[in-house]
């Protein structure tokens, strides 16, 4: 597309789309919202970019392959599935590690929940826009 306006919107869109995807994806492994919804979010933001400036911009942005970046995701999401198998609980059993407190503190608590929905929101991103710059390059 050739609008000065519309590429010069996008640029912004996109990143504010991706600081919001970021956000849906780390309130969501506590509170609705999640990987699903934040990749979502993020894969909207690349294609509104990609319409504007086309499908070679749109991988220029991704700076990795969507199929890599769905196998990466994968890969994540089954780790954090296995990680429990270590400590004899079952598979996609959550498990987190405090950071500066203990389980009943506040504190930063990171956990295999997280590991999973970044493995989906991965998935998702490279699922999505894969499938944009597959259609929009056959045009």
């Amino acid at each position: 597309m050739n609008s000065l306006i519309f590429s010069t919107i996008s640029r912004l869109l996109v990143g504010l789309m991706l600081l919001f995807s970021v956000f849906l994806l780390w309130r969501g492994h506590n509170e609705p919202g999640g990987g699903f919804i934040g990749g979502l979010v993020a894969a909207a933001g690349i294609i509104v970019y990609g319409l504007a400036e086309g499908p070679g911009m749109m991988r220029k942005l991704l700076r990795i392959a969507p199929q890599t970046l769905v196998l990466i995701g994968l890969l994540t999401s089954v780790v954090s599935g296995l990680l429990p198998l270590l400590q004899d609980s079952s598979f996609l059993t959550g498990m987190w590690l405090f950071i500066g407190a203990t389980e009943t503190e506040k504190g930063l608590g990171l956990g295999t929940p997280l590991i999973f929905d970044i493995g989906v929101y991965l998935v998702v991103v490279g699922g999505v826009s894969g499938m944009v710059i597959a259609l929009e390059e056959e045009l």
